[in-house]
């Protein structure tokens, strides 16, 4: 059984243009994530996929192979989808380039639960405690239900904490919810079957493509990952991602 981790790489970001050849420590981002995917046990295979030269050329410096797409396709999916036809790969990893931060303990505990579940996908998470990071809406929350099934993602708040007394909520290492991490593992049939359904109501409500997999029925088995990946969704997340980076080089 092959794995294959596919980097999507897309340059034109809405929040944050040319984001994958941000300078992180001197170095482009996609060249960081490149580097945590070789760390990843599980993978036989690194491909990125985008949709620029400079990108795939940033690529291809650190011995990457690189796979151009077109800049209209509508997601990373649609672009890791594009990237592995007439590829073999019974495992893809989407490993979203953004994600330079990405442990590769959580990646093989990802892995492992899809192959011991009949989950379509899977994913992970980690423990939210700091209210400030549960409430923002750049930080996207998952709740789970039996045998850690996702139930549903949101930029929002969930679940509520309505209910819950200030008591509890002000008290150091409260369990809020959990945070999701920009990973997603397919089983290639889920992969191509994501990719033959229209954006969902709730995707494009959320602007969460994951939300389309549960719409229509799919499995997603999302993990509790025992460190937090440095993702850089916004500009403030830059300093943090080269903190992290700094100390792990």
């Amino acid at each position: 059984m092959k794995t294959v981790c596919v980097i999507p790489a897309r340059f034109g970001s809405q929040r944050l243009p040319g984001k994958p050849m941000m300078l992180l420590r001197g170095r482009p981002m996609i060249q960081w994530v490149i580097e945590a995917a070789r760390q990843f046990s599980v993978a036989n295979e690194i491909l990125v996929a985008t949709d620029h030269e400079k990108i795939a050329r940033a690529a291809r410096d650190v011995g990457a192979e690189a796979v151009l797409t077109d800049p209209e396709l509508p997601s990373g999916t649609d672009r890791i989808h594009a990237a592995m036809k007439g590829r073999h790969g019974d495992i893809i990893i989407n490993l979203q380039g953004d994600e330079p931060g990405m442990p590769g303990e959580t990646v093989a505990r990802a892995h492992a639960a899809l192959l011991a579940t009949n989950a379509d996908v899977a994913t992970a998470c980690v423990p939210l405690h700091r209210r400030e990071d549960f409430e923002s809406p750049n930080v996207v929350k998952v709740v789970r239900g039996d045998g850690d099934r996702a139930l549903y993602f949101s930029r929002s708040p969930i679940p509520s904490l309505a209910r819950r007394s200030e008591g509890e909520l002000n008290t150091p290492g409260t369990l809020l919810g959990h945070k999701h991490l920009g990973l997603y593992i397919y089983r290639r049939a889920a992969l191509e079957g994501f990719c033959a359904l229209p954006p969902s109501p709730l995707e494009l409500t959320e602007k969460l493509e994951q939300l389309r997999m549960l719409e229509n029925g799919m499995t997603i088995v999302c993990v509790t990952s025992t460190a937090d990946s440095v993702g850089v969704d916004v500009a403030e997340d830059v300093g943090r991602a080269e903190e992290f980076l700094g100390r792990s080089g």
